[in-house]
């Protein structure tokens, strides 16, 4: 049996594993829905996988089986069989406990609609995520300030969402994502609520982050504008992965 402890080692693969295993290995992995007469494959047998560096976005019409691709590679439901492997870890060893442990430190997750606290200022909206992983005191308040420095937005630091802008606050989500160091950022529409400017900015910056940081990420969106700022694109359509 494999014991899973939730210490920085065990999160953080070696610089010589990141250059030679994808950050996220999905094998045969599938999802479905409901039993006998009532079932539906959401997700047929796929094989994906994203390297450190790399952004990948995801495409496909609605119901299309995006949704399902993310929150699997997310560690945010179980396969119906397959396997699931993220930053050296096969999450299928994992309890929900260790999951949620697991999700703190080593998944960011950028959302189509921001998910900022309405009473928490720009600043505290990233200390709030390493408070979560029992981490405070200077070395978060100086790592918040760098990363909100480096994204633009160190004259914003005091300012709650409602007066931020839509690129602002989605820049904001980016910063959080970044907080605890993950292996892996998974991004859903981080367009959709903008104008093709300050979508085509906020990928500029995501694709920027996961470069310099060596960061792998993922990205589902219906924004064609966006694509040639990603590493890859895949396209999934009724639940299988094109091409």
């Amino acid at each position: 049996m494999t014991i899973f402890t939730p210490t920085a080692p065990d999160f953080v693969p070696s610089a010589a594993a990141a250059a030679t295993q994808p950050t996220l290995a999905l094998r045969g992995v599938s999802k479905v829905f409901g039993e006998g007469a009532n079932q539906v494959t959401a997700l047929y047998p796929t094989d994906f996988e994203v390297r450190p560096g790399e952004l990948v976005a995801v495409i496909g019409p609605s119901g299309s089986g995006k949704s399902t691709f993310l929150t699997l590679s997310g560690a945010l439901q179980k396969p119906s069989s397959g396997s699931i492997r993220i930053a050296g870890q096969d999450i299928d060893r994992l309890s929900a406990r260790q999951l949620t442990e697991f999700r703190l430190h080593q998944i960011g997750f950028v959302l189509q609609a921001s998910n900022l606290i309405p009473y928490l200022n720009v600043r505290e909206q990233l200390t709030l995520v390493p408070g979560l992983a029992g981490r405070g005191g200077r070395q978060v308040a100086a790592l918040a300030d760098e990363l909100l420095a480096h994204l633009g937005l160190s004259e914003r630091a005091g300012h709650h969402p409602h007066a931020l802008s839509g690129g602002q606050k989605q820049r904001v989500a980016i910063a959080r994502a970044l907080m605890n160091d993950p292996a892996l950022i998974l991004a859903d529409e981080p367009t959709a609520a903008l104008d093709g400017k300050r979508g085509r900015e906020v990928v500029s910056l995501l694709a920027r982050e996961v470069r310099e940081r060596d960061k792998a990420a993922v990205m589902v969106t219906h924004d064609e504008r966006v694509l040639d700022l990603c590493t890859r694109v895949v396209r999934l359509e009724d639940g299988r992965i094109q091409g």
